[in-house]
C-alpha cells in the first residue's frame, strides 16, 4: 500500500537527479523521472527504504510537453515505415 498520494505540484524538480522528488520520512527523497511519468508510471520510490508514494498527475501534461519539445527542436514524431523483406 502506498505511503501517501501526492500531487505532482507538491513535488520539487531536482535538476541534479533529473527527477521530481518529495521528502520521505526516512530522510531521503521519493523520486520519479519525467520519462516514467510519460510512460504512465505513478509510483515514486524511495531509494533508501521500502516506502513509495502514488503521484497524482495528468499524463497529458507530460505527453504535450514531449510533443512541444520535438517541435521546438525540429524533430518530427517517428512514423512507421513499411519494410519489404525479400
Amino acid at each position: 500500500m502506498s505511503y501517501d498520494d501526492v500531487e505532482i505540484e507538491d513535488m520539487e524538480w531536482n535538476e541534479e537527479l533529473q527527477a521530481y522528488t518529495y521528502p520521505c520520512p526516512c530522510g531521503d527523497l521519493f523520486q520519479i523521472t519525467k520519462e516514467d511519468l510519460k510512460l504512465g508510471e505513478e509510483i515514486a520510490r524511495c531509494p533508501s527504504c521500502s516506502l513509495y508514494i502514488t503521484v497524482v498527475y495528468n499524463i497529458e501534461d507530460f505527453l504535450a510537453d514531449s510533443d512541444q519539445n520535438r517541435r521546438n527542436k525540429g524533430i518530427q514524431p517517428s512514423k512507421q515505415q513499411t519494410v519489404t523483406v525479400a
